[in-house]
C-alpha cells in the first residue's frame, strides 16, 4: 500500500540523512521526497512517499519518532489530505502536432513555460495520477525530458458543521 508521510523536523544539518538512512537501512525505497522550511525557519517539513504494508509502515513511524530531531510524524494516508506534484515536460512540438499538444495542455490545465522551434516545455500540476495520465498522452509526441517534484501534502482543514436551530 502507498503511504504519504509528513514529518516535522528541526531544520538542522544531517536530519534528512538520518531519516533516509532509516529507510535504506531497512531495505525500503522512498518513491518521492520533498523537503522545505515551514513558516518557522527552525522547522522543516519532509513529505515522503513509500510503499509497504501497514505493519511495516507503523514500525517505520515508530522508528522515525525515536530520531532526536523529529518533532512529529503523520501518515497522511490515514486521514483526509491534499496532495500535489508538479512536472516539467519537454515535448517535441512538430508543426503538424503543435495544435494537438496545445489542446492536451489546455485540457489538463497545464501551461507552456518555454517555446523553441522544436520543443514546448509544459508545466503541469496535480495529483500523481493526473501527472501520469498526462505523461502517457505526451508519449505519442516524443517526450525529450521530464523533471518532477516530489509529492507535497497537507492534511485537509477540519470542516465545522453548524447545527440549524
Amino acid at each position: 500500500m502507498r503511504h504519504t508521510l509528513s514529518l516535522l523536523v528541526e531544520n538542522q544539518p544531517g536530519v534528512l540523512s538520518r531519516v533516509t538512512g532509516l529507510f535504506s537501512g531497512r531495505g525500503f525505497n522512498i518513491e518521492s521526497l520533498c523537503v522545505a522550511e515551514t513558516l518557522d525557519p527552525k522547522i522543516s517539513r519532509i513529505t515522503l512517499v513509500t510503499k509497504g504494508d501497514d505493519q511495516i509502515v507503523e514500525q517505520i513511524k515508530k522508528q522515525l519518532n525515536k530520531l532526536i530531531n523529529v518533532i512529529k510524524v503523520v501518515d497522511l494516508s490515514e486521514i483526509e489530505s491534499v496532495e500535489r506534484e508538479m512536472a516539467l515536460i519537454k515535448v517535441k512540438a512538430d508543426p503538424n502536432h503543435r495544435a494537438e499538444v496545445l489542446r492536451m495542455v489546455d485540457i489538463f490545465r497545464g501551461k507552456i513555460v518555454d517555446v523553441s522551434p522544436l520543443y514546448y516545455t509544459v508545466e503541469i500540476t496535480g495529483d500523481a495520477n493526473k501527472i501520469e495520465a498526462f505523461i502517457e498522452l505526451m508519449r505519442n509526441f516524443q517526450i525529450q525530458e521530464i523533471a518532477r517534484t516530489g509529492t507535497v501534502a497537507l492534511p485537509r482543514a477540519k470542516k465545522i458543521v453548524k447545527e440549524e436551530k
